[in-house]
């Protein structure tokens, strides 16, 4: 029996962008919506997200970094009928239909556990890394974000002998798909076959439980499109639905009620519909694989749906050392939060798999309802395949200090609402990003550079 490669699994984050702001455009996004007309700061956005990545890389993480997409979006102003020049385009959207100038300027890309599904070569079988880019058909600002994550994507992992990058599904409600916010994948090693766990809220043409109040993003036919175009077969995906009444609770992707990794599953026990036939499921399409899976279920008499939700427990980054032991990475709110506080001392001190719990200061990427997990892009890569990845964009202490001034030199500290519409934001982004590519090393990325 030939003995697989050995592999990592890296995460890729993505910089918030120069214009974050509040402008509450994700209904079924509590915070999104709580913190609507706010004003943001998109140059401590940027720090904390950094300083998250410098952090996980100094520990031993492979870190990545992936850049933002070019905002705002004259491209979507155009195709939306807004003519005239660059500042004309802009200044009229904001009397007309301020809303889409809104979506056209969100910086939403920093969100890159919706970049793309990315299913690693030991599962594959042409043996390549396979990355599908999200539609995000639910929301506007959001769907026009795939071209430009694929071309990102292609850009990265350019050698075609170990990447395929594929084109967003088609872009129908039918075909919803929010990306890696809704997979995981274990596995015994990094480098070994796994079962891919695909979580839908609803399907399209199956009957089911939908919610009531707010929207299911992900579709089941998106998941099995997902896996059948990655060449998944029937021993290597197991496909489950979200409990709808916490999705009406606020938990709009599965990454706010459950995070996954290697052979662990640390979830609420409402997490999805009939939860034991799942973990039954996974138990023993992962045991045909010689691989253990531990289930940790959170029970809500000790963290309801509601602090779930508003600490974003699971919205967290479960990692791995190479001794096996895992460290769990959650966001300051955890700490704030007394149920979910005292549960996670409960837990670290328990003899379970999750032995470290790290928190960061994510406050701006929290008010707009994005925790750790959400701004990362887990990509599991062999040593062949890492060394075949676009080497500017692996975090390293002459990386971040050429980041944290780009940051200092390029972001504003203040951004309301009504500064979407000064022409100068425009300039002034694309002049940081037209340096970001220098600075990751990735040529001519946005249309601005074309």
């Amino acid at each position: 029996m030939q003995t697989p490669p050995s592999a990592i699994e890296a995460n890729f984050d993505g910089l918030v962008g120069p214009t974050h702001n509040y402008a509450g455009l994700s209904f079924g996004n509590v915070a999104s919506q709580n913190n609507e007309k706010s004003v943001a700061n998109p140059r401590a956005a940027a720090q904390q997200g950094l300083r998250k990545m410098k952090r996980l890389a100094d520990l031993g993480f492979a870190q990545g970094v992936l850049p933002p997409q070019e905002r705002p979006s004259i491209r979507l102003l155009r195709e939306l009928g807004f003519g005239g020049k660059e500042a004309e385009a802009i200044a009229k959207a904001a009397k007309e239909a301020p809303e889409l100038l809104a979506a056209a300027s969100s910086a939403s890309a920093m969100w890159t556990a919706n970049a793309a599904t990315v299913s690693p070569s030991a599962d594959t079988p042409d043996r390549r890394v396979h990355f599908s880019p999200a539609n995000l058909t639910s929301k506007l600002h959001r769907a026009i974000e795939h071209e430009a994550t694929r071309r990102t994507l292609a850009t990265i992992f350019a050698d075609r002998e170990h990447f395929m990058v594929h084109e967003a599904l088609p872009g129908t409600p039918a075909l919803g798909d929010e990306g890696a916010a809704n997979h995981t994948r274990f596995c015994a090693q990094y480098g070994t076959r796994g079962v891919e766990f695909f979580v839908y809220g609803r399907s399209e043409y199956r009957r089911g439980p939908e919610p009531k109040r707010f929207p299911a993003r992900q579709t089941f036919e998106a998941s099995r499109a997902v896996a059948q175009r990655h060449g998944l077969n029937d021993a290597s995906v197991v496909f489950a639905q979200q409990n709808p009444e916490v999705i009406d609770a606020g938990v709009f992707h599965n990454d706010v009620i459950a995070v996954g990794n290697r052979s662990t599953l640390f979830c609420h026990e409402r997490a999805f519909v009939e939860p034991r036939a799942v973990y039954d499921e996974l138990r023993a399409k992962l045991a045909a694989r010689d691989a253990p899976f531990h289930v940790i279920e959170v029970p809500e008499a000790r963290v309801s749906v509601a602090d779930a939700v508003k600490s974003y427990l699971f919205n967290s980054q479960l990692l791995s050392r190479p001794d096996g032991t895992q460290l769990l990475v959650v966001p300051e709110e955890c700490r704030e939060n007394p149920h979910v506080a005292i549960y996670l001392d409960e837990l670290v001190a328990s003899s379970g798999p999750i032995d470290e719990v790290l928190v960061f200061e994510l406050r701006e990427s929290m008010k707009n309802g994005g925790g750790p997990a959400c701004l990362r892009l887990r990509v599991a890569l062999t040593e062949a395949e890492r060394a075949a990845t676009a080497s500017g964009v692996w975090m390293n202490d002459a990386l971040f200090a050429r980041l944290d001034a780009w940051i200092a030199a390029h972001y504003r500290d203040r951004l309301a609402p009504q500064d979407l519409t000064d022409p100068k934001l425009l300039d002034e982004s694309r002049t940081a990003l037209d340096e970001l590519t220098q600075i990751l090393g990735l040529g001519s990325l946005y249309d601005f550079q074309r």
